[in-house]
């Protein structure tokens, strides 16, 4: 089963990295967010991914062309050019890198890797700028089992602030960035039937508008809650939090593989 990748947006709101380089590629850790979150699928079964790329797309097909060489020691004969690639990492990835064009949206990256998706039925579907522990192979089993095109894993929102409860201007009770009493938001992470192809019309499409409004008015949509970890890296504040993570050696998306 694929998994495709959304890679190409320009990143602006974490324009401290994305001058140079697409946001999926900001590192954590000393790897790119996209190594992260495809190591978060192939633990837990899933190998084979398709990458949409626009802003700096150059940028993640160097990073796998030359995947073994960064991620290993080298011995380099200065005399004849030759190098030998010392233990190199290995996994068990595939990994299709699609140009889909510098301005097209979302929904338009979508439908322009749907001829890479050969004769699968049903895909994973994400966004490469965002970490969770998600268990992919029970969001993939409810999917399933409701039988109905697409399924939106539904999280909630990091909590940036503490909630005030007023009764005029009296605070009856504070609670510190209370995220339990956030509503859900869309976290990615989809599983879709490729009949949802056929809701977007083209390269200007949003994925998040027409298309995923449509299904939910026809039913089609439904909602895998997801309680545990999920980060968006939007900002460089976010990034930190993300790297002090890692660090810590209690990063929650790592997943032995």
């Amino acid at each position: 089963m694929k998994t495709l990748i959304l890679a190409g947006g320009m990143g602006t709101r974490l324009s401290e990295e994305t001058a140079v380089r697409p946001k999926p590629m900001v590192e954590v850790g000393g790897k790119p967010l996209l190594w992260h979150l495809m190591g978060l699928y192939s633990a837990q079964g899933f190998h084979e991914f398709i990458v949409a790329l626009g802003y700096k797309g150059e940028a993640i097909k160097e990073y796998f062309l030359n995947f073994h060489a960064l991620n290993a020691s080298l011995t380099v004969d200065l005399a004849t050019g030759q190098h030998r690639i010392q233990a190199a990492e290995t996994v068990p990835w595939q990994v299709h890198l699609v140009d889909t064009g510098l301005q097209t949206q979302t929904g338009g990256r979508i439908k322009r890797l749907g001829a890479w998706l050969g004769e699968d039925d049903t895909f994973f579907l994400t966004y490469g700028d965002g970490l969770a522990d998600v268990d992919l192979n029970a969001l993939l089993a409810f999917h399933r089992q409701h039988g109905k095109l697409a399924t939106v894993t539904a999280v909630r929102p990091p909590a940036r602030f503490g909630g005030l409860a007023l009764e005029g201007d009296t605070v009856v009770r504070f609670s510190e960035k209370p995220q339990a009493g956030e509503g859900w938001i869309n976290g990615g992470f989809f599983v879709l039937n490729r009949r949802v192809l056929e809701y977007i019309a083209g390269d200007t499409t949003l994925w998040e508008l027409e298309p995923l409004e449509r299904l939910a008015a026809e039913g089609q949509l439904r909602a895998y809650r997801h309680e545990g970890f999920w980060q968006p890296m939007d900002t460089l504040r976010e990034k930190h939090m993300l790297e002090r993570l890692w660090e810590s050696g209690q990063a929650p998306w790592k997943v032995a593989p």
